[in-house]
Order: structure tokens, then sequence, then C-alpha cells
């Protein structure tokens, strides 16, 4: 058992970001499933997302919700671009929040990496006439490799458009009774690659100089606030870096977080690349811990920290030393959907994360 020192944040110290109370520091990251049908949440969603409320976790954030057809990663992607998806979203968020955690989704369009297989398919792109749609991007550059479609540069036209289904998708998850909504601004999808230049090439107002790159994300953030209550938080994932001389980078991401803070953002989701094929990134345990510190110092922004963290001790440590505020798990939780009751054992916290009383037994 660790001994608590006076006032020092640790794993299972709840977190209150607005009107929402964390129980711990513990929560799930958004994980695709490519298990929907036209969109639709099933039961597979409903057993992933609620035997992981049922483990402990606090926050349980949905996986990449596409914000319209087009803007799904592959035929399998959830979706919330009709008021059809509403009720079976809430449907878990209901039963999540019976078991003390906070519902969250993540809004996403996935640019040009959008009409691709499932993974277990190939995750290539596929054809229009075998599954397949045309894409769109800041600008007609394909990704590469396996995704070699050639994206459509957007017009301004469809730039307003994407915001505006933004901010429907945004008034869905408050009706499906989501309580934390963050925006997929990372991992190369439509709104990293407004960010970086490597895929934007745009001359005009959303490209170019970095207070034109960030637009597109700066304006939707904005008027995703304006319909998403006040009391509830609003995060969003960047990558923080593209692994890539001249691309996007940390420094650019601490200036972008004070611009979002002042935009109404609360968290920023802490992970890294994904926006061109031929990054050498250094995946190691906790590699992407730096990038949530020094925003977390010197935007000011609470942090989440995502990446390759593994064990109870690494993420305990990334609170205690005010590394993030809250740890993100995915591969993890993939391995184990009660991570957090395992580790308040471990840690000597059972006091505050006693397990349901069904399973008291085996604790």
């Amino acid at each position: 058992m660790i001994t608590e020192a006076a006032n020092q944040p640790h794993l299972f110290q709840p977190l209150i970001v607005k009107s929402v109370n964390l129980r711990n520091r513990i929560g799930v990251s958004p994980m695709c499933q490519y298990s929907s049908t036209d969109g639709f949440a099933n039961d597979w969603h409903l057993v992933h997302l609620g035997s992981r409320a049922v483990g402990g976790a606090a926050l349980v954030i949905a996986e990449a919700t596409a914000v319209s057809p087009a803007g799904r990663i592959t035929p399998g992607d959830a979706g919330i671009w009709t008021d059809q998806h509403i009720e079976p979203i809430a449907r878990i968020n209901r039963f999540m929040k019976q078991q003390g955690a906070v519902p969250g989704i993540q809004l996403a369009h996935a640019g040009r990496k959008a009409s691709a297989a499932r993974p277990w398919e190939g995750g290539a792109h596929l054809p229009d006439d075998a599954g397949g749609w045309p894409t769109s991007a800041p600008s007609a550059l394909p990704f590469g490799g396996d995704l070699w479609k050639v994206p459509r540069a957007m017009t301004e036209a469809d730039i307003a458009r994407v915001q505006k289904e933004f901010v429907a998708a945004a008034g869905r998850a408050l009706a499906a009774g989501c309580e934390w909504l963050e925006l997929h601004s990372a991992h190369g999808y439509l709104l990293h690659e407004f960010l970086s230049p490597l895929s934007n090439r745009r001359d005009d107002s959303y490209g170019g100089a970095f207070e034109n790159r960030i637009r597109f994300l700066m304006e939707t953030t904005r008027a995703v606030r304006a319909v998403w209550p006040e009391q509830l938080p609003l995060s969003v994932r960047l990558s923080c870096t593209d692994w890539v001389p001249g691309g996007w980078d940390i420094e650019q991401s601490v200036e972008l977080s004070r611009r979002l803070k002042t935009d109404g953002v609360d968290l920023i989701d802490c992970s890294s690349g994904g926006n061109v094929p031929d990054a050498r990134i250094p995946v190691a345990p906790c590699y992407q811990v730096p990038f949530a510190e020094r925003i977390r110092e010197e935007a000011g922004m609470l942090t989440a920290a995502v990446g390759m963290i593994r064990t109870p001790e690494q993420a305990d440590d990334i609170v205690r030393n005010q590394r993030a505020d809250i740890v993100l798990m995915a591969r993890e939780f993939l391995r184990d959907p009660y991570w957090p009751l395992r580790v308040a054992k471990t840690l000597g916290h059972m006091d505050k994360l006693p397990p349901p009383v069904q399973y008291a037994r085996a604790w």
C-alpha cells in the first residue's frame, strides 16, 4: 500500500471537470471496433463499453464516431449522422452511468483515410465500386501506401458543411446522454490533416501560416462549444507531433492548446503520429507522456496521457508527478476490462473503488 502525501494527487483521487465528477483518474481511450452496420451501435458496443464501466473506469469514451457516412474510416465504423443513431448510444450510456462511469464520445471525420477496409480485411482503400466512396481532405494529396486514393480538395463550402455536421453530431451526443465530448484532431484524420503542413498545401485562409492551418479546428471547436453545454467537458485529441521534420510538432501543439483553452476546451488528449505512413516513431512505454506534461505546464490545460502505459506504477506515477491529470488506456483495457479494479487492489485503494457486489467474492 502506498502512503498518501497530503494533497498529492494519485490514480484513485477523484477529478472534477466542470460538472462532471470522475471517480478516479483512469479512462478508456476511444478504440475503433469496426463492428457497426450503417453506423449503429449494437450489442457488441454495449458489452465492450459496458464491461469497462463495470471494471471501474471513471471515463469511458466511445470510439471515433463519424459525423457523416463519408467521414467513416471503414464501412464498419460507428456513426452519429442521423437521429436514429441516438437511442442505441443512449442505451449504452444509461448502463455505464448505472455502473458509476462517465459516458463520453469522440466525434470524427476520417478525411483522406476514409473508405478503407476493416483492419482484419487488410485495411487498404476500397474502390468506389467495391464498397468504398470518394474521399476529401484539405489538399489533393493521398496518404500513401495501401491508402492510395487521391482525395478531393475541400472547398470553403465543404468546410462549412462538415463543421455543421460536427455541430449536429454534438447535439445528438447530448441527446444520447453523453457527458463528455471529444473532437478527434489526431492520427491523420481530417481535423489533423488541416493542422499539418505535410497534408495541408492550401493557399487560402485555411492553409499556409499556422493561424490559417488551425482555423478549421478553431472554428469547429467554437461552433461545437456553442451547442455543447458549458457545464459539460469538451476535450480535443491532438497528435502532438507528426514525428517528421517540417510537420506538425509539439511547439505548435502547445500554442494551439493555449488558444483552444480560450475557446472553451477543457482538456487536451495527447497522442501523436498517424498523418504519414513513413514516420519513425520511437514507440516505448509512456513515450507520449512528455507531450501531456509539456502542454499541461505551458498551456495551463488539463491533459490526458496515452500510449503504451502498461503497469499500475506507470499510471500512478504520471498522476502523482502531475505529468497529466488523467490516464487513458487502450491496449490494457482490451486485455483486461477490469484493470482499474485490479490496480486498486495492487495499490491499496479498494476502499476508493470497491468491486460490484456481483463480483465481490472474486476480490
